[in-house]
């Protein structure tokens, strides 16, 4: 297997991300999985290849039980984390699997693809795997306890007849099979109106505070972001009125952009998970910031207050101290976001604009 010469900035990192830099200049590495764009910034933990990051916004959407979609720079990576990487093959082994048999009439998208094409050739190969090797097995890029892949080599998470014609004794999983199957079908056909990507969003959710109870004496708090048709959760803290995650969570950011809903619920284990407050954020003016800060080449200005974000601009909107900062070339905010349609309660969140490029 041939090697790239090592990036320049690989010697300035340490332990796992030095590993994985390492790994990104494998031959084959160096180019979208999917598209053949240069130089790819993103990976899917799970099935192992570098994508560019229009592709991974398609990977993003998703969702992660079919593809969970890290930054090689910006997100945090254990040396677990990057051998699994590692052992899956990278690109060039991945491609042979999941690409053994492109039809000649079935063109792979370039580096120019609109997200259209991105779109239905993404979920062609990983999640109905039509272009797989009809004699090789391959993994699901599922949980363990979901489906099974069939000896087609086709996912069943899109084969209706194959959950039709389980035994009555398998009823149980078979049923539990279909809503896995029904959610990863929405969360597919909710491409269809997709656009590009301007950027993408990093939101540390830091902590919650005078949350409301919704067990017998406290909550079992988690918070879901969502942005468009994304959507990603924290942990779930258990016990606590005053939860502290410290979590960060990354999606893409389209170009006509909504605002970023935030949502806080109880988690239950035999009923539906309680409601326990909601907000909405413009990230319009961070966004514009950020955009600003990308043309401009400012990437090492003087930390400084660019702007005030106003409250309550609509009823489920309510932010404290939401002023706009620049550090080092980000455009960032922390937030005392007031939870909208509760009795109290108040999330600490941060959120950073991250530019293309990155």
């Amino acid at each position: 297997m041939s090697v790239r010469k090592q990036r320049p900035d690989a010697d300035h990192l340490s332990g796992a991300k030095r590993k994985l830099a390492n790994f990104l200049s494998v031959s084959g590495n160096d180019l979208c999985a999917d598209c053949g764009s240069p130089d790819p910034k993103w990976v899917s933990a799970n099935l192992g290849v570098f994508v560019c990051i229009k592709c991974s916004g398609v990977h993003r959407s998703l969702g992660v039980h079919i593809s969970k979609i890290l930054s090689v720079n910006l997100d945090e990576w254990t040396e677990e984390d990057v051998d699994n990487v590692i052992q899956l093959g990278g690109n060039t082994a991945i491609n042979l699997k999941y690409e053994d048999s492109i039809p000649n009439n079935f063109r792979k998208p370039l580096p120019d693809a609109s997200i259209d094409e991105r779109t239905d050739f993404i979920k062609r190969k990983y999640v109905m795997q039509q272009f797989s090797n009809p004699d090789e097995h391959l993994s699901c890029p599922f949980t363990p306890a979901a489906i099974n892949c069939s000896s087609t080599g086709v996912n069943p998470v899109v084969e209706k007849k194959y959950l039709n014609s389980m035994r009555l004794h398998n009823f149980g999983q078979a049923f539990l099979n279909t809503r896995k199957r029904k959610d990863a079908e929405k969360k597919s056909n909710s491409m269809a109106g997709m656009v590009e990507f301007v950027g993408m969003i990093k939101v540390n959710v830091v902590s919650g505070t005078n949350l409301v109870i919704r067990d017998v004496r406290s909550s079992d708090p988690y918070v879901m972001i969502s942005l468009g048709t994304q959507s990603m959760k924290t942990r779930v803290i258990r016990s606590s009125l005053n939860p502290v995650w410290n979590e960060k969570l990354m999606l893409s950011i389209p170009h006509d952009v909504p605002p970023l809903k935030v949502n806080v619920f109880d988690k239950d284990k035999f009923s539906t998970d309680d409601f326990m407050g909601e907000a909405e954020i413009d990230i319009r003016p961070l966004v514009s910031v950020a955009k600003a800060l990308e043309n401009n080449g400012n990437a090492n200005g003087p930390s400084k207050q660019l702007e005030n974000m106003d409250e309550g601009k609509d009823k489920n909107t309510h932010v404290n101290n939401g002023t706009i900062t620049v550090t080092d070339g980000k455009a960032k905010q922390d937030i005392a976001l007031k939870l909208q349609n509760v009795e109290s309660g108040e999330l600490q969140i941060e959120i950073e604009c991250v530019a293309l490029t990155q």
